[in-house]
């Protein structure tokens, strides 16, 4: 299942990296207990595609990511549970399943 995610980048956080904000998904998602499927191979990394990376300084409402999830999980919820875990300036806007 995947599910697709519009997140916005404002104030002080808008001067951190495309690099940084992979990170910070990444640490959310562990904190947040969710199934977010995971690469095979020798360092695995979870499924995760960005769209266009920002410049540095640059705000932003409506940027996008692709989350591939192990099991069926309810939009809302992954949307609660990880705004729950991501720093004031980072937010997810709207989270709905992609077909």
């Amino acid at each position: 299942m995947k599910l697709e995610v519009v997140f916005c980048k404002k104030g002080v956080l808008r001067y951190i990296s495309h690099l940084d904000i992979v990170r910070l998904f990444q640490r959310a998602i562990r904190r947040a207990s969710l199934a977010v499927s995971l690469s095979q191979g020798f360092t695995p990394h979870y499924k995760i595609g960005f769209s266009d990376a920002l410049k540095l300084g640059v705000e932003s409402e409506g940027e996008k990511a692709v989350f591939t999830i192990d099991n069926w999980m309810d939009p809302g919820e992954f949307k609660n549970r990880i705004n729950e875990k991501l720093p004031e300036g980072i937010k997810v806007l709207e989270c709905k399943k992609r077909f």
